[in-house]
């Protein structure tokens, strides 16, 4: 079967996917779901849970972070407190489809810290911007001062969250 196309292409990346996940056993897995709900918890009872030695769990859990299942550890803070009540994302379209066009918007967005996360994406659009500001009037400064500014942005979309339903991103492991 040659593969090109969509379907093909589809199915190497569940291969691949499939290959990435059998590099793990389901005490591995079991270790990056309670890390995933509990990035503190300590060692010794990480240990417990999986029904390993301290000393074993630990040296999973050290391959895992070099295999790069695990990316890192980081708190998950609370935006309302923080004065970032207002979610938004943002279909970004490009005023021309070029790699340098590409390259210059992805290099500028990745230097705007109100932007959470920005996603190529195919469709009507080219990218899907994810960014918190305090209240409508701060995403009005955003969109105009940084967003706008962005190299190649020709037109933007706005949707403002209402109610976020579910946001916690824990994979299925």
């Amino acid at each position: 079967m040659e593969e090109i196309g969509i379907v093909p292409y589809v199915t190497r990346l569940f291969r691949e996917r499939t290959v990435l996940l059998t590099d793990i056993d389901r005490t591995d897995r079991r270790i990056l779901k309670l890390l995933q709900a509990d990035g503190r918890i300590s060692a010794v009872e990480l240990a417990d849970k999986v029904g390993l030695s301290p000393t074993s769990t630990s040296e999973r859990m050290k391959r895992l972070q070099r295999d790069g299942y695990i990316a890192g550890f980081g708190a998950r803070l609370d935006p309302h407190r923080l004065g970032l009540g207002l979610l938004v994302f943002v279909e970004v379209s490009l005023d021309k489809t070029t790699p340098d066009v590409f390259e210059k918007f992805a290099a500028a967005v990745k230097r705007a810290p109100e932007v959470l996360e920005c996603h190529m994406v195919a469709g009507g659009f080219d990218y899907l911007v994810k960014t918190r500001v305090a209240d409508m009037a701060a995403y009005r400064r955003f969109l105009g001062e940084i967003l706008l500014s962005l190299p190649g942005v020709k037109e933007t979309r706005t949707y403002a969250v209402m109610e976020e339903v579910k946001s916690e991103g824990m994979l299925p492991v």
